[in-house]
């Protein structure tokens, strides 16, 4: 990396919303039941029970339709994939397609 460039990491402020957001919510996702599975697998059943607790309260269309947003992967991510967080705070937005689109709250 040279002197001119500089590291944006997930620390960074979520994109601006589009006005047509027609609902926006903040969870708080427990994801303690993530360390009764096998250590290797742990990071990805995260993954998969944030876009599961997304699905369940956002109420898509369809399960295509939940974006996570990269930030918020590699929040999952941080400690490797055997040391997932055990909750994690999400800014949860559905526009007028039913596409729903997480991102992880400034501040962690």
């Amino acid at each position: 990396m040279s002197s001119e460039e500089t590291f944006t990491g997930p620390a960074e402020a979520a994109p601006e919303v589009a006005e047509d957001v027609v609902v926006e919510r903040l969870y708080t996702i427990p994801l303690g039941k993530v360390y009764e599975t096998v250590r290797t697998k742990r990071a990805k059943r995260a993954v998969k029970m944030v876009r599961e607790f997304i699905i369940r309260h956002m109420k898509p269309e369809e399960e295509e339709d939940v974006i996570i947003d990269p930030a918020l992967n590699e929040y999952l991510w941080t400690r490797g994939i055997q040391k997932p967080p055990r909750r994690v705070r999400v800014r949860t937005t559905k526009d007028k397609e039913g596409i729903v689109r997480a991102y992880l709250v400034e501040g962690q």
